[in-house]
């Protein structure tokens, strides 16, 4: 199979991979408040178990980008993580107790750790001016499953049968829905997923055994014609000049002397070895420094975006069901109509912003993103911390706010992990995504902790997010001009490290 067809088919199980997980968000954010309901649960239960989820993944995300970084097996880490999130989901299936349903989030959320290593291999695999386009689509599939996710659990909420000892009903159907999901998606990544090298690797291997094949046969013309005389044959074959992907090696003087002095290249053996450099392969970490790699002044004006954009959306999630069943009455039903909906406008927003990025930079498309999100914070403030006026006027309020939250989302999500990945280095870009993706998974497990301990007191939880929005927006204004990609990249060394 050739390289662009495996490309091709490696890039859409990514998109299967970010499309289950977006499935899965969606078939138990609806239901999960209910379920922990019918276990005794408290309401800060569900803050704890939405939390769970996000911890695990904070803790094994840099593990799996510092594994991918060094090994460049992504394949073999996808498979490892995948049965996390398969034995994840039949624990929540089980439901046998609210500790039991937390452990399952807990269980599941470190199949979320192969999210920064899938990153790193985008970011070496993908050029500079298409990461944009590239992580736009791949976050789109995720929106994608929360569109979907919904219209299975219309299904899901119909299940009302046993089997064997467990009751499958609609707060365990789920679990076992995307227990099944998983173990399809482990056969997808077997048989269509390659750790295929970096383009530019491939092009100057087949370049390489290109002038091999050339050289070759300009020495066997060389024979035919001369016969045995040596002055036809060249002095260094190609595979003596070039070292990997094609890097020039200095020739060693004492073998040219050797050469010059005998005159016949069948005197001189070969080297028994190749040169050091080339007997080891590079480690990424060798010169790499935590302090010099995240205190820049760019990544943390980056991380910070991280943080505050998530710990703000978590926090909204996990209000939004308790205050349309406190407001609207709203079952599972009306959730995942409300679910599908944004997931429609997402999708949207990610296609715009997808063609955007093309025409504008991504800190223009970052700095739209966050104003939206400061119109979205202070409509939510004035409007839904008390809502007024009847039934119709809270609704249009709540619609509203919902409608400019979900719609800075995506240009916040694309702008900030395009722009991340180009001012860190690319050799260790699997452990830096995995320190962003934990930066969003600390702000993941204390937004709903946040907002679960708030829900009756809006004005104190939605005022701490305004002031997070507020510094933020300053951070980028002083730093806007240090929000491009480096003149020096490093495109050549990390091919080499995963050539």
């Amino acid at each position: 199979m050739d390289y662009r067809r495996k490309k091709k088919l490696t890039y859409f199980t990514i998109g299967l991979i970010f499309l289950l997980s977006g499935i899965e968000y969606a078939v138990i954010l609806p239901t999960i408040w209910r379920y922990l309901q019918t276990l005794e649960a408290a309401p800060y239960f569900l803050g704890l178990s939405l939390s769970a989820f996000s911890l695990s993944g904070l803790l094994t995300g840099p593990l799996f980008g510092l594994w991918s970084d060094r090994t460049c097996a992504t394949k073999k880490i996808i498979l490892f993580a995948n049965l996390f999130e398969i034995v994840g989901n039949f624990m929540y299936f089980m439901g046998y107790s609210k500790w039991l349903l937390l452990s399952s989030r807990l269980v599941a959320g470190i199949g979320t750790g192969a999210g920064s290593s899938i990153f790193g291999f985008l970011t070496r695999s993908t050029a500079p001016e298409d990461r944009s386009t590239v992580f736009a689509a791949v976050m789109a599939c995720r929106q994608a499953g929360l569109l979907i996710g919904p219209a299975f659990n219309i299904f899901l909420r119909l299940c009302d049968f046993r089997m064997g000892p467990f009751l499958v009903n609609k707060y365990t159907a789920p679990g076992l829905f995307m227990c099944l999901l998983w173990i399809l998606l482990q056969l997808a990544v077997v048989f269509m997923y390659w750790d295929i090298p970096p383009q530019e690797t491939e092009d100057q291997s087949e370049s390489v055994a290109e002038g091999d094949k050339e050289v070759v046969s300009r020495e066997v013309e060389g024979e035919d014609m001369d016969g045995d005389d040596d002055e036809g044959k060249p002095l260094m074959r190609p595979h003596e000049l070039l070292g990997s992907y094609g890097s020039v090696v200095t020739p060693d003087p004492q073998r040219e002397q050797a050469v010059i002095s005998n005159g016949n290249l069948s005197h001189i053996s070969p080297p028994s070895s190749p040169p050091p450099e080339l007997d080891v392969p590079s480690n990424p970490f060798k010169r790499f420094s935590m302090s010099r790699e995240f205190l820049r002044e760019e990544v943390v004006v980056l991380l910070t975006a991280q943080f505050i954009t998530l710990f703000n959306q978590t926090a909204l999630e996990t209000m939004v069901t308790p205050l349309t069943q406190k407001y609207f009455n709203f079952g599972e039903l009306e959730n995942s109509v409300m679910y599908c909906i944004c997931g429609v406008e997402v999708i949207a927003g990610f296609l715009f912003v997808r063609w955007l990025t093309k025409r504008a930079a991504e800190r223009v498309v970052l700095a739209v993103g966050l104003i939206l999100c400061n119109i979205s914070c202070v409509w939510c403030l004035i409007f839904l911390a008390n809502p007024q006026g009847g039934f119709n006027w809270q609704l249009a309020e709540f619609i509203i706010g919902v409608f400019l939250q979900v719609l800075g989302l995506p240009f916040v999500a694309v702008a900030q992990v395009s722009l991340f990945s180009k001012v860190t280095s690319e050799k260790t870009q699997g452990f830096s995504q995995g320190v962003r993706r934990s930066v969003g998974g600390l702000a993941t497990i204390l937004g709903p902790l946040w907002a679960g301990g708030l829900t009756s007191n809006l004005y104190v939880m939605l005022g701490v997010m305004m002031a997070l929005l507020a510094l933020l927006t300053i951070m980028l204004f002083f730093s806007y001009d240090r929000l491009v990609e480096p003149s020096v990249v490093e495109h050549a060394d990390s091919s080499e490290d995963c050539g």
